[in-house]
């Protein structure tokens, strides 16, 4: 583990503390300095024996302090840290088992936990919601003010114009700060905190096998403010998601505090084991033995230029991780026992999907797949193509703006312009359209003689919209198609808050040879509109993400 603060401290010391709450037994051995716990009347106070002192209301379950070297870091606008924006009144209760203590919250039908290990100054979180009864989403650690400082993306210290929805904010230099704006998909972190001082603070995500929206789900996961500073982990989040909630228990995820450097690789999802945690009673626990692992030894008809994702999904637990970039093999181990559709993504396009059964303790092994070339849509002719199918809309104009700030920033170049094919045109072309701000534009193209005497099909492919935005198309002036109807995607906010991750959907559109310029040294005008009977104006207009546009051979 990278530095001294992840490690055990080898010395044995008494336990704090003699009494439980309800009568639960107290007692057990401590292994480090210090380490143990007590009762100050409103809340257990934990001493991990590594410099980590923290509370948790015995009323509430809020984690009250977060003592670690001495210094408070607990406290965000005179709030604590908590589930959701807190649960209120809850049964609490605490024991200590060995090197481990544990607290219990219970309110209603959600069981929360919190364990603490000797010698680690992490806390270990575990929260298991069984229904809709109690909105808890998320867990958040609140930090106080001046704690750690950052004027990332995802911060909103320096930026106190809000723009849009009281959580979205300008700079006085044109550029746009939210705590959307993390920019990292679930795939892409393990952790998410601030180092300053000699002192890191890290929220070190779970695994998400309860959580929505898969690997490439975006969200909240930090934040500062003239109050303070927060740091999430999302089990549910209803802006811009693309599955149900999942109910059960999620966890461990990790409070963990270092000496400045990054949290051991020990804590991440993947590679953190919890043995010690078996016999602690945690509802809806299961153990390593109670899981299972599915592996595939490769994967055929791939186009290596794009990574492959292997995820596995059913209505009660998710699981991906990355194909072999060599041969496409890949292993999802710590599988809950069920049947789940397996799909493959290329990039975050699935191309192809099964099912797979897993039991506990067994391998579920794949041959190779074989994925069709019907199932890529790059894989059909075209007389031209902007962009390419890969389920993002990666190469467009402020495409990569996009994940980390508002459309509005001074930042992003023009959302208008039209194209012209040959001609730069997937960096021409915008990565949005909106009914209010760019619906309209014009692409330009040529066609032979031969292309322009029969009709072809035209594909418009799109990653999510908003207000029920989708393109209908002009050629020539002369053709218009029908309007499309609405595919099925997330109803909040998605284009202006980071995401662009929804419901993949194609567009095809059939265009008559008649519609078609009969001299081939004359361009054809193609005109996209974006039309919907929703949405406000602006950049709250109806609108959508592209992926790629394409004129079929």
């Amino acid at each position: 583990m990278p530095g001294s603060a992840n490690r055990p401290v080898g010395r044995r010391a008494f336990v704090l503390g003699a009494t439980a709450a309800a009568g639960t037994a107290l007692t057990g051995t401590a292994h480090a300095a210090g380490f143990g716990w007590s009762d100050d009347g409103s809340a257990y106070v934990v001493d991990t024996g590594a410099r980590l002192v923290f509370k948790v209301s015995k009323s509430t379950g809020d984690l009250t302090s977060l003592v670690y070297r001495g210094t408070e870091y607990q406290g965000y606008g005179g709030m604590n840290s908590h589930i959701e924006s807190g649960l209120g009144a809850s049964t609490v209760s605490i024991r200590q088992s060995g090197s481990t203590i544990l607290v219990s919250v219970t309110h209603g039908t959600l069981r929360h936990y919190y364990a603490a290990r000797s010698g680690e100054n992490n806390v270990y979180l575990w929260t298991n919601k069984a229904d809709t009864s109690v909105s808890a989403t998320r867990y958040i650690v609140r930090v106080k003010k001046g704690a750690f400082l950052n004027d990332e993306p995802d911060s909103y210290t320096y930026a106190p114009t809000a723009i849009e929805a009281s959580d979205v904010f300008r700079k006085s230099d044109g550029q746009t700060r939210s705590k959307h704006y993390a920019k990292r998909r679930v795939m892409d972190y393990d952790y998410i905190g601030w180092s300053a001082g000699g002192v890191g603070l890290w929220m070190v995500r779970s695994n998400h096998e309860k959580a929505s929206g898969g690997p490439f789900y975006r969200s909240l996961l930090r934040h500062q403010s003239a109050d303070g500073g927060g740091l999430y982990e999302i089990l549910y989040y209803g802006q811009n998601q693309t599955e149900d909630q999942r109910f059960g228990l999620q966890g461990p995820y990790v409070i963990a505090f270092t000496d400045g450097g990054a949290p051991s690789s020990a804590l991440f999802p993947g590679t953190l084991t919890t043995p010690w945690a078996d016999s602690l009673g945690i509802a809806g626990y299961v153990p390593a033995s109670g899981r299972g692992k599915v592996a595939g030894v490769g994967m055929s008809g791939r186009d290596t230029a794009y990574p492959y994702t292997v995820g596995i999904a059913n209505a009660a637990a998710q699981y991906w991780g990355s194909a072999r970039s060599s041969d496409g093999y890949f292993s999802l181990s710590g599988v809950l026992p069920g049947t789940y559709t397996l799909t493959v993504f290329k990039g975050e396009l699935a191309v192809y999907t099964t099912s797979v059964s897993v039991s506990a303790g067994g391998t579920t092994t794949l041959n190779t797949i074989a994925i069709p070339s019907s199932n890529d849509p790059s894989d059909a002719s075209a007389i031209w193509r902007i962009g390419d199918w890969n389920g993002t809309p990666a190469g467009f104009k402020n495409a990569d703006l996009m994940t980390y700030a508002h459309p509005s920033d001074v930042r992003a170049a023009s959302w208008t312009g039209n194209v012209v094919i040959g001609n730069g045109e997937t960096a021409a072309f915008p990565c949005y359209l909106w009914k209010d701000v760019n619906s309209g534009i014009l692409v330009y193209f040529r066609l032979t003689a031969a292309q322009a005497a029969t009709a072809h099909t035209l594909r418009i492919g799109v990653t999510t919209a908003y207000a029920n935005g989708r393109p209908q198309v002009t050629v020539n002036d002369t053709w218009t198609s029908a309007v499309p109807s609405p595919p099925t995607q997330p109803n909040t906010r998605s284009l202006t808050n980071g995401s662009y991750r929804g419901n993949n959907h194609t567009f095809t559109y059939s265009v008559p040879a008649s519609a078609w310029k009969t001299d081939a040294g004359q361009y054809n005008v193609l005109s996209i509109d974006v039309v919907s009977g929703s949405g406000t104006t602006g950049f709250l207009s109806a609108g959508t993400a592209v992926d790629a546009i394409d004129l079929l051979a």
